[in-house]
């Protein structure tokens, strides 16, 4: 099932749900139409199949690549490098599937609307959580604002994958994450 939600979540990145046919997801899964509508039952079905794979499978790479980090200041760091990294050139062109559904359907959906915030809302969440623990470990300022740097951040991120569809370089991209590093100090 991984692979063919993997066929789905490219197709939908590149293409925006819109714009997706069953006929382009039936190329990008390798499942025949029938097979689509049983599995998922319409292609809406399918899209939210494949945002919530999209979502754990960003999820899965962040959290093991913030396992390693030393302190709360180096596991920021290294999510805006992983932010950065995924916005730029073709993967940044293909975009995020959680920002795409927060401009094109969010507004029309009431359950994308709240899967989007819930995906939203972890991030952000776990930015707190990076920022208080790095204040306890020094490697953050003590006097920011916890709250409100992590909602700056969370801007920064989701900014990211949005001005990576206009074909970003990776210059370009680490060079505003580390920037927006100087918020922590």
């Amino acid at each position: 099932m991984a692979t063919v939600l993997d066929g789905a979540v490219h197709v939908f990145r590149e293409r925006g749900y819109h714009a997706t046919s069953v006929g382009d997801l039936s190329d990008a899964t390798g499942l025949t139409a029938g097979s689509l509508y049983k599995a998922f039952g319409d292609k809406r079905g399918v899209f939210l199949a494949a945002f919530a794979h999209y979502v754990d499978m960003r999820n899965a790479a962040l959290r093991k690549l913030l396992d390693r980090q030393p302190n709360g200041y180096e596991k920021i760091r290294a999510m805006l490098h992983f932010y950065a990294q995924s916005s730029h050139g073709s993967e940044g062109r293909r975009g995020c599937l959680v920002v795409s559904s927060a401009t094109a359907l969010a507004t029309f959906d009431d359950e994308i609307a709240a899967q989007v915030e819930a995906a939203m809302r972890r991030t952000e969440d776990l930015l707190r959580q990076l920022l208080r623990q790095g204040q306890e470990d020094g490697s953050v300022a003590q006097h920011i604002d916890v709250t409100a740097v992590a909602r700056v951040l969370l801007a920064v991120l989701q900014g990211f994958r949005l001005i990576g569809k206009s074909g970003r370089t990776r210059n370009d991209m680490v060079a505003a994450a580390d920037q927006a590093l100087k918020l922590l100090t």
